[in-house]
């Protein structure tokens, strides 16, 4: 019996250390409209100041529909650092399919993907705006449903 409580503890211990992630800062989605996402449609996201310098991975979540038509995405990062004043813009192609056409997300009804940005170097009391828009020729994309942002120290 003693064994079998140790082990309970020890796996419960196990898993919340498993779910903690001290090196996650931010992690936010950002609905598009219902009716489709606009190219002058710019998504906009507020990292609050970082406690302490370091490098900072950026990544972009993406959640989108079977009704999105297309095989990628290109979007368009522009990460304002304050108070340095410094822009740095990406362009980061989604790929969204194999070469055979299958969803390469998680996910049934929503197929959900996450791509790296970019790399800052980032000092304490450093905050970030970030806005995020598409670079489609066409002006109206249907199916894409949430745009999110993470931030990881590394």
């Amino acid at each position: 019996m003693r064994k079998r409580l140790v082990f309970v503890f020890m796996a419960a211990v196990l898993v919340m250390l498993a779910a903690c992630n001290r090196r996650l800062v931010y992690d936010k989605y950002v609905s598009t409209p219902v009716v489709g996402w606009e190219k002058n449609d710019t998504l906009s996201f507020e990292v609050s100041p970082v406690d302490s310098a370091a490098s900072y991975q950026s990544y972009l979540g993406l959640r989108i529909t079977d009704a999105y038509p297309f095989t990628a995405l290109t979007l368009i990062v522009e990460q304002h650092v304050f108070p340095r004043d410094e822009v740095v813009t990406d362009t980061v192609f989604c790929q969204l399919t194999d070469e055979r056409g299958n969803a390469t997300g998680t996910g049934l009804s929503y197929h959900q993907y996450k791509f790296p940005v970019t790399t800052l170097q980032l000092q304490h009391g450093d905050s970030i705006h970030v806005r995020v828009r598409h670079d489609m020729k066409r002006e109206i994309l249907p199916g894409v449903s949430d745009i999110g942002l993470s931030l990881y120290r590394e």
